[in-house]
């Protein structure tokens, strides 16, 4: 596998945009952190195609896009399922797939699972980097294809493959003109559970004792649903409305991807990928690193349900998945270190 490969863009879908990890070390600056929404899908999407962890790839939100590769290309979808098709063919997620010169992947009407899907090439698409990042950041118009969402017409490329991604594609290649799916993937225990009504675990928060004795209570016992106000910026969660014990007016402190905040009106917002890099309201928690991606692939309507758990357990959680990914990753280049599938 040799060369960068063109992206037509056929349809943009609802919302397709130009992902990496994120801008890290930026905040400070006043920039925010952006990025995928489904960080480990993103990161399994790369692994798969023999990039590395912070390759940019294409995120698409509920209604995916359609694009031809011009070339050869490796590819590999993650994240929600978008019932993804590659010239009229169902595709399965959370495999790598050699496809040939002007093959067409489109995505359905609707999603299956989740509501984020992840479309990584070998090489990672080739962006400008903006303040270390390709991310594409909605708001403010920058990173990513011109600051913006896909749309028809648009043209990308890859980068340049990796000596891995090379051996992935030549153990794929088969001879006629149908795509190819890996039998090998990562194993089902590394894949988020995605749900409509997942329980998430949650850090308790510098603020949360400021809840009065039902709303703590409410908190951890109650679900929730996503607003149709929730965006990449944040989910806000209705239902259950929680009551501080006192009014309290606080400095303006620095938040995090997973951030839980309490604004007035009492309905809590879970502060996603594009986050602003401070806020005044109190924090209730954090949400564990482990369960951003359940989180990640609500849509407007889904439930929701926290359960606390200490920083220990989930730093715990956050290790054995890091180690997990770690080894998936040694065995992906040990399968392909003499090119056979």
């Amino acid at each position: 596998m040799a060369g960068t490969v063109t992206l037509r863009i056929v349809t943009g879908g609802l919302q397709t945009t130009v992902q990496d990890l994120g801008r890290m070390g930026q905040q400070r600056s006043g920039i925010p952190v952006c990025g995928a929404m489904d960080r480990l899908a993103l990161r399994i999407g790369n692994m798969l195609v023999g990039n590395e962890d912070s390759a940019a790839a294409l995120e698409a939100s509920l209604i995916g896009p359609a694009i031809t590769f011009e070339q050869r290309a490796l590819i590999a979808l993650t994240g929600g399922d978008l019932d993804a098709t590659i010239n009229g063919t169902d595709v399965p997620p959370w495999h790598a797939i050699s496809v040939p010169p002007g093959t067409t992947l489109r995505c359905g009407a609707q999603p299956r699972v989740g509501c984020r899907s992840y479309v990584a090439i070998a090489g990672g698409v080739d962006v400008p980097l903006v303040f270390g990042s390709r991310s594409t950041y909605l708001r403010a118009e920058f990173g990513g294809f011109e600051g913006r969402a896909l749309r028809s017409g648009d043209v990308l490329l890859s980068g340049a493959p990796s000596t891995l991604s090379g051996r992935i594609a030549d153990a794929l290649r088969e001879s006629g003109a149908a795509a190819v799916t890996a039998r090998w993937s990562i194993g089902a225990s590394l894949r988020p559970r995605y749900s409509d009504d997942p329980v998430v675990r949650l850090i308790a928060g510098a603020h949360h004792d400021l809840l009065d004795d039902e709303s703590r209570e409410r908190l951890g016992s109650e679900t929730f649903r996503i607003s149709a106000s929730s965006d990449r910026m944040g989910y806000r969660l209705t239902g259950v409305s929680l009551s501080l014990r006192a009014p309290v007016e606080l400095l303006s402190e620095g938040v995090a991807f997973g951030t839980v905040q309490l604004p007035p009106g009492g309905e809590p917002i879970v502060l996603m990928a594009d986050h602003q890099t401070t806020g005044g309201y109190p924090r209730l928690g954090e949400v564990a690193s482990i369960d951003l991606p359940l989180v990640a692939q609500l849509k407007p309507g889904d439930r929701l349900r926290l359960r606390i758990i200490s920083i220990d357990e989930a730093h715990q959680l956050y290790l054995a998945q890091e180690r997990d990914l770690a080894l998936a990753r040694v065995g992906i280049a040990l399968r392909h270190s003499r090119a056979t599938t």
